[in-house]
């Protein structure tokens, strides 16, 4: 079926949110977000283990400080800001990393959206740190890149975007117990999974301020984005039907690398984003993970040149190497790019409509291909979008009108490309691009 594109109309929805982007960018300050990550130092330790009664040490004090912020936030914006704490007791355990009987405790500041309350795009920062030995919860940890950095980056994030209105929810979270063991990003999965949270995607900020390499290279413009190729919870039919038909590096949370990719590209090109092939760091973890476990897509944003003497180390100097993770080794700057980052990412994707279900597609053995979708409310139009299929990106796409939910791509044989749709907003925002899960059957 081929239709009419609106193409002055799409322009113009694309024009309207052009703007929206670079205010939020000029918005994201790098001041603010030292003296976060300052302050953040300031308590010494945030193991998870640490102390909590104390008003200037330990994580109890850092997750106080840090609902005091979101409360400051939502109190200058009419209180836009639902602020709240998730606690769950963890039993301790001498196999564990949880050693005794541990509150890990989140803090959340939701923007709750204007037309789908229910459905989040979530930023998320640490607040634990930890030295060497992981059992060693009294010995002073600053974490000031991992994760200061990350927590920072979600507090400013919230100052800049609390000042706009989304038909989605925003989530901006900080996560407990994640060198333990992922606990408070299992808790909030869980809770999500319970309360029948409609998620869009998961940025998980882990260590965001680091441009000084223990390879020797500084670099204050690339940054990685992790995300595994395919969903965890495919069933077995899913994964035996990619043998035919594709989809091996097109899950949901690869489709969220490449949003966030493009938003970069696209608005902040002096940025160089690196998509990673990976769920993480080899062998590693972070707090997107348990969400991934659970069905959703998430993704982990962070530097491209790790400093290993700053991460999880007693702070000494052995050799003329100075070890630790100290302010020193945050770069402010940067640490401001990724933020702005993820603030325009999160605007975008709770400003487009929902994503295209149900999508389908068809064209085997003919020289043309056909895209088939459910109508999305709210949606003024769709992008078919196609690419090579050795292309990370996709690069292609064709315009369709509201209303049409079947688009043929003439002259583009299926076997050569791979395929997906996205619905765009009135005002230009898209949804994460849908790769497609069914084949269109026609009744002879």
């Amino acid at each position: 079926m081929k239709t009419s594109i609106n193409l002055f109309a799409i322009l113009c929805f694309s024009l309207s949110w052009a703007q929206s982007p670079y205010e939020i960018i000029d918005a994201v300050s790098a001041d603010r977000i030292e003296q976060d990550i300052r302050k953040l130092v300031s308590f010494g330790t945030r193991h998870t283990m640490s102390e909590t009664e104390s008003d200037t040490r330990g994580i109890g004090a850092a997750r106080r400080w840090i609902r005091s912020e979101f409360e400051k936030i939502s109190a200058a914006c009419g209180d836009c800001l639902e602020v709240s704490y998730q606690r769950t007791l963890v039993k301790g355990n001498s196999k564990t990393r949880i050693t005794k009987d541990t509150e890990v405790v989140n803090v959340l500041a939701i923007k709750r959206g204007t037309k789908y309350p229910n459905r989040y795009v979530i930023m998320a920062g640490d607040i634990d740190s930890r030295v060497s030995d992981n059992s060693n919860y009294t010995d002073d940890s600053p974490g000031a890149n991992d994760n200061a950095s990350g927590m920072a980056g979600a507090i400013e994030a919230a100052r800049v975007l609390s000042k706009y209105d989304f038909e989605s929810s925003i989530l901006l979270v900080g996560l407990s117990g994640e060198e333990q063991g992922l606990f408070g990003g299992r808790h909030l999965a869980a809770k999500a999974v319970d309360e029948g949270w409609d998620i869009i995607g998961v940025l998980n900020n882990d260590m965001i301020g680091n441009i000084e390499g223990v390879d020797g290279v500084i670099d204050n413009r690339t940054f990685r984005i992790f995300s595994e190729p395919t969903n965890p919870t495919d069933s077995a039919f899913q994964i035996r039907m990619r043998r035919f038909y594709g989809g091996e590096v097109d899950g949901i949370s690869r489709q969220l690398a490449r949003y966030v990719y493009t938003m970069t590209k696209t608005y902040m090109p002096e940025m160089n984003p690196k998509m990673i092939y990976r769920l993480d760091r080899f062998g590693r973890g972070g707090h997107h993970r348990p969400f991934c476990d659970r069905g959703f897509a998430g993704i982990r944003i962070m530097e491209a040149h790790e400093n290993y003497n700053r991460q999880h180390q007693d702070i000494r100097e052995e050799n003329g190497i100075k070890y630790g993770d100290v302010i020193e080794g945050v770069n402010f700057e940067y640490a401001k790019k990724l933020t702005a980052v993820n603030a325009i990412t999160l605007a975008a994707l709770a400003g487009a409509p929902p994503q295209p279900k149900n999508v389908k597609i068809g064209g085997a053995v003919r020289p043309s291909t056909t895209l088939a979708w459910d109508e999305v409310e709210g949606a003024e139009g769709y992008k078919v979008y196609f690419r090579e299929t050795t292309s990370p990106t996709w690069d292609s796409y064709r315009l369709v009108d509201k209303g049409t939910t079947e688009f043929t791509l003439e002259g583009i044989v299926i076997d050569n490309y791979l395929f997906g749709v996205a619905s765009v907003g009135k005002n230009g925002m898209e949804s994460v691009v849908v790769f497609p899960s069914e084949l269109i059957r026609r009744r002879r």
